[in-house]
């Protein structure tokens, strides 16, 4: 069912099947670009659409680095306390791009097998960050930048 009936009213996006959704797919997608609250009831299940950007700009927000920087031997070595992942790298620059790369790599080994380990699985959110920037934007979370 579509709560509101049209641009003005429409205050929120819910349909309780996922045929009803599929039916209604744009009327989904609008509701979650205008940031507008958009769900889909499956079985005991409900998942929300929300529009990548929004959801990019809130994680970067709510979600902090806690990436380490070293200088050390003439390089630099970066890692993140409780992630699996550190690299090193000749300069700043580079070893930040490498821990970029390497925040990749881990997003991906967490879809495909950490997501039910017990001590990766609350990584969701970083998970998703990582997924939904690009490597400049994921340069500026790791080193503060304004986002």
């Amino acid at each position: 069912m579509l709560v509101g009936t049209g641009e003005a009213d429409m205050s929120a996006a819910h349909y309780d099947s996922y045929t009803e959704a599929r039916a209604h797919l744009k009327d989904l997608l609008d509701a979650a670009e205008r940031g507008r609250v958009a769900t889909i009831r499956r079985d005991s299940a409900t998942a929300a659409l929300v529009d990548v950007d929004r959801m990019r700009h809130f994680l970067a927000s709510i979600i902090p680095s806690r990436a380490e920087v070293v200088s050390e031997a003439g390089g630099w070595s970066v890692f993140i306390p409780g992630l699996p992942v550190a690299v090193d790298g000749s300069s700043f620059d580079e070893a930040i791009m490498e821990m970029v790369d390497a925040l990749r790599e881990y997003a991906e080994d967490w879809q495909e097998r950490l997501l039910d380990a017990p001590n990766h699985r609350d990584n969701w959110g970083l998970v998703q960050l990582i997924s939904f920037s690009d490597d400049q934007q994921l340069r500026d979370w790791l080193v503060g930048a304004a986002r």
